[in-house]
């Protein structure tokens, strides 16, 4: 068996590994692993101090050091370094505490911030994260979106790019990406164990380890400031002024997209108060943008950049004629408004930064975007947001041309809008794409992509082809789960108004649990439970009375005595119209619960793959944690 510093070790990043000292190594691998180490392997771990001591001018880091084992006794050993033991280690930093009380510190001697900038100088990183040249952007929906356009054009624009957001759907190396390109797993743990050991080794009474966002928004700076790269792009966690990212003093440009009411048990009720937690990343005299806003909302921001000095310009949406007949990568009329806040954002970069003119002066003209912005901006990738993803494991050829002789077609449309706002315009992207309003070409699978991968765009996709004489009915399913601090009383009507003025009306909504926990941190390859029912269902019997509510615009199912149980819909049922849906007996004909994700999922499926003339479009919304739980049962 062989062990091997990763290739992709750096000065900096090489000095925190190696920070795992002789003593702990030695100590580590000798007590468990006695005599397993043979004379290679101890001049390996000798070089690796000389590269420590004497930098990395005198040693060749493109090849590999390498340690000879003679034993499995070494898998024992080195176990405590794997990814898995990352992921418990990450686990072991999520706190009971109420997230209120976590951004507030009131139990605390220091103030998160204040911890943050401690944090900062034990990792030793506090001088370079100016040379970070961050752009720094906050907002109630669209910041994600908004943080992926800006890396993306800077991308293209020539530039080494990291980009920090959250949360993550599969894995929690989706937080992390150099260059567009999600970080390694060798990379992760080299930086990942680097960062540990130095903060494990420095906490008090009153500077415990950090939960586990502020160690995430640590490491992401870690990370960056090892990669030397030109540009962060940093997307705020919660609110603002209190969030972990916050630390960030010298932000080159800030970005607020739209706001509106989320994590109200944090962030206060009333629009003038998100907005002021949100106004709490301006710096003073720190360029800043912003989308049209409530008044409320508009007058409060307006009122902290005046205190600042900070020069805040309100943007308007991209419009298709500065696209020049390109298309956005992210679909949904809503990205036009995100787009043109990343263009802004860019674009006051390359100007602070002295390289708008150097770069694109005689490449645009009149009001027109460069060629390397209309790159990124029709290339840009973000999952779970205006995803569309077709079911492969139903088989391709029946995609690309359909036999009636086999199955129907599965396609999921992925959005984790989980507010008010954001539900709104996740209605409006799904009416459009599942009524082929935009037809949008998406290319075909490559021969040599594998079929466990979903077959995914964040576009719109075009109708399928029909073979001759063939009925093809589509019917659209409702897949939804989200957390109890949310109100269904309030979303779920916004997402049915907005369908059935559309001609989008659900023929059946399917509830279900979540998969993913919220006290454990897992990876991508974890194992899915598959017949693991929740031991309480009660939050979605109670989506689903909501449901039944808004359908039969009456009150159903709250009578102590009305039957509620699990029962799996009828394929009768599951493609009726939804006018034909009916309570009977107190029993609900227009929703199902579902004890477990999996389950649901293997229901659709069978259903198509015993019905070839139908078409399901699965709409799967309400959380973030749903949309990624659905994404890792498909690439099974």
């Amino acid at each position: 068996m062989l062990l091997h510093p990763n290739a992709y070790m750096r000065q900096g990043i090489l000095k925190d590994f190696l920070h795992i000292n002789k003593v702990t190594w030695e100590n580590r691998y000798s007590s468990c692993c006695h005599n397993s180490f043979d004379v290679t392997g101890l001049k390996a771990f000798r070089s690796l101090e000389k590269i420590q001591q004497n930098g990395l001018q005198h040693a060749n880091m493109s090849s590999q050091t390498v340690i000879t084992v003679r034993n499995s006794n070494t898998q024992e050993c080195h176990s405590s370094f794997t990814y898995e033991a990352a992921m418990e280690a990450l686990s072991s930093l999520i706190t009971r505490k109420k997230r209120d009380r976590i951004l507030n510190n009131t139990d605390t001697k220091y103030t998160k911030l204040e911890r943050m900038s401690m944090y900062i100088q034990i990792l030793g990183i506090k001088e370079q994260i100016a040379d970070l040249n961050i752009i720094h952007v906050a907002g109630t929906k669209g910041k994600g979106s908004t943080c992926t356009f800006c890396e993306a054009i800077l991308r293209e624009s020539g530039f080494k790019t990291g980009l920090f957001t959250s949360p993550h759907l599969i894995d929690v190396k989706e937080r992390f990406r150099l260059n567009g390109m999600e970080i390694s797993e060798e990379q992760f743990l080299l930086y990942f164990w680097g960062c540990w050991n130095q903060l494990k080794e420095n906490v008090t009474e009153d500077l415990p380890m950090p939960p586990l966002f502020q160690f995430l928004t640590l490491l992401g700076l870690k990370i960056f400031v090892s990669e030397k790269i030109n540009v962060a792009i940093i997307e705020v966690g919660i609110g603002g002024k209190l969030d972990s990212t916050n630390v960030i003093q010298d932000p080159v440009v800030c970005g607020i997209a739209s706001l509106g009411f989320d994590h109200m048990e944090i962030l206060g009720d009333a629009l003038g108060k998100i907005a002021l937690h949100k106004a709490g990343i301006f710096k003073p005299k720190v360029p800043a943008f912003t989308v049209p806003q409530i008044p409320e909302a508009m007058a409060v921001l307006k009122q902290r950049a005046l205190e600042l000095e900070v020069p805040l310009e309100v943007v308007t949406p991209l419009t298709y004629k500065r696209l020049n007949g390109l298309k956005l990568s992210l679909s949904g009329d809503h990205q036009l408004m995100n787009a043109g806040l990343a263009v802004s954002l860019c674009k006051s970069w390359l100007n602070t930064k002295g390289e708008w003119e150097k770069l694109f002066k005689h490449d645009i003209a009149d009001d027109s975007l460069p060629v390397a912005f209309l790159r990124g901006l029709s290339t840009a990738h973000l999952s779970g947001r205006a995803q569309i993803v077709h079911d492969v494991s139903l088989g391709l050829n029946n995609r690309i041309k359909r036999d009636d002789s086999r199955h129907g077609e599965l396609i999921f449309y992925l959005d984790g809008a989980h507010s008010p706002e954001s539900m709104e315009a996740c209605a409006k992207w799904f009416s459009n794409a599942v009524n082929e309003k935009i037809n949008r070409p998406v290319p075909l699978l490559s021969e040599n992509r594998s079929m466990k991968e979903p077959y995914s765009s964040n576009g719109y996709i075009q109708k399928s082809d029909e073979k001759e004489g063939s009925k093809i009915i589509s019917k659209r399913i409702l897949l939804f789960n989200c957390m109890e601090v949310r109100d269904p009383e309030v979303i779920l009507p916004k997402l049915v108004d907005i369908c059935a003025s559309a001609g989008s009306d659900f023929s059946k909504a399917i509830f279900v649990p979540s998969i993913s926990s919220y006290s454990k941190v897992t990876s991508g390859n974890s194992d899915i439970p598959i017949n693991t029912p929740s031991k309480d269902l009660a939050w979605q019997f109670n989506l689903q009375r909501v449901w039944e509510r808004i359908i039969h615009k009456k009150d159903i199912g709250m009578n102590k005595n009305s039957k509620m149980e699990i029962v799996p819909p009828k394929e009768s049922v599951l493609y009726s119209d939804i006018s034909h849906c009916n309570p009977e007996n107190g029993k609900f004909s227009c929703s199902a619960v579902f004890p477990s994700l999996p389950m649901a999922v293997s229901f659709l499926r069978k259903s198509v793959r015993d019905n070839p003339s139908i078409r399901l479009q699965v709409l799967v919304t309400g959380s973030l944690h749903l949309v990624g739980d659905v994404l890792k049962l498909l690439r099974r």
